[in-house]
């Protein structure tokens, strides 16, 4: 299998505006401030809405406005009609809001949250990339720079990737960016022979299926559900693949009651409250001893994170409007081509057979 070298990565656009030097920082709190009801406020006072993702840490997630996957949060931030949009998630998502409601101003509790699969896919090395395939559609999963979304044709969620692929032509040589995982997966789902471009999550990639079998082992009725990012090796013990709101709905509709999750394990908090008379059991990473796939960006965020952002009106995400018009133009292709809402819950498969028809690139 040939895996196209990773080139360094160059500076891309700066998206995201710092604090001021004068801003308030963590020693400014008062200790005694009431965060949440703070937070609040600064909501009420300032027309804004909490988006955050399921990743999130749960004291986060329950001072949201709204919790979801990367498709939900998409739409919810076109749709919405605060004036500030406060993203808790990575800067990907951020700067997808941003795309899609220019309007509003977009605020972010951490600047340095990033995404291991953004960085894996610099703009010029994708662009030299698909400079080499000119007869291919570039099907960029959203988990990327505004950049990269520019240069693509249309950006796909885990949600729905594989209706989008299903409505393409059959003879359309598609490219998919950056998850190796999630397009091999992909592939094997629609049948089509695509080519991959060689990034991974960080998160999915710390799963270890030889101490999976041993956690299963140890609880045989449990099941398994697990995200395509994952590797193949833990997505072929899998009973349910899907994104995280499917392994939300998943297990919440089941008739099981012991679940073993393949996911940042913060997704738990939703799936805790959904079915409180469940047991969740995160996959194991390498060790054994924990699950070891906390997503390093995600928490990055924190309460007083969050409240200082909209303290300090920073970090803010902007983005140069030229950048911007080219990167919505995917992102409206997305949104066309999507089923409706309530048809994007990627119904629960058996477990899936794998024979890659895949290349990596």
């Amino acid at each position: 299998m040939r895996v196209l070298p990773l080139l360094k990565k160059k500076m891309m656009i700066e998206t995201v505006i710092a604090p001021s030097p004068q801003a308030l920082g963590p020693d400014d709190i008062d200790p005694t401030l009431d965060l949440e009801r703070e937070i609040g406020r600064l909501c009420r006072e300032n027309n804004a809405i909490i988006l955050a993702h399921y990743y999130q840490d749960g004291e986060i997630q329950e001072l949201a406005d709204f919790v979801g996957d990367s498709l939900d949060l998409s739409r919810r931030a076109a749709a919405t009609q605060a004036d500030i949009i406060v993203f808790c998630g990575v800067r990907f998502m951020a700067e997808t809001a941003k795309i899609l409601s220019p309007k509003r101003i977009v605020l972010m509790p951490d600047a340095e949250a990033g995404c291991s699969l953004e960085e894996s896919c610099p703009p010029d090395a994708f662009r030299a990339f698909r400079d080499k395939h000119p007869d291919h559609l570039a099907l960029t999963y959203i988990n990327c720079s505004a950049e990269v979304k520019a240069l693509s044709d249309i950006i796909v969620t885990s949600s729905n990737a594989e209706a989008i692929i299903n409505s393409l032509p059959q003879d359309q040589p598609i490219l998919f960016a950056p998850d190796r995982h999630l397009g091999a997966y992909l592939a094997r789902k629609t049948g089509r022979d695509m080519l991959l471009w060689p990034g991974t999550c960080v998160v999915h990639e710390q799963f270890s299926e030889r101490e999976l079998l041993r956690l299963k082992s140890r609880h045989p009725g449990a099941v398994i559900s697990a995200h395509p990012e994952c590797p193949e090796a833990i997505l072929c013990h899998a009973d349910h693949v899907g994104s995280t709101s499917a392994m939300l709905k998943f297990v919440t509709d089941s008739k099981d009651r012991k679940f073993i999750i393949a996911t940042e394990p913060h997704l738990i908090h939703q799936m805790k409250k959904a079915a409180p008379e469940k047991t969740f059991i995160p996959a194991p990473g390498a060790d054994g001893t924990c699950s070891c796939a906390n997503c390093p960006f995600m928490e990055l965020n924190t309460l007083e994170k969050l409240y200082l952002c909209m303290v300090n009106m920073a970090p803010r995400v902007e983005i140069p409007n030229t950048l911007r018009i080219a990167a919505r133009k995917p992102l409206d292709r997305m949104m066309e081509l999507s089923p409706p809402a309530a048809a994007n819950t990627d119904t629960p498969e058996p477990k899936p057979s794998f024979d890659p028809r895949a290349n990596v690139a």
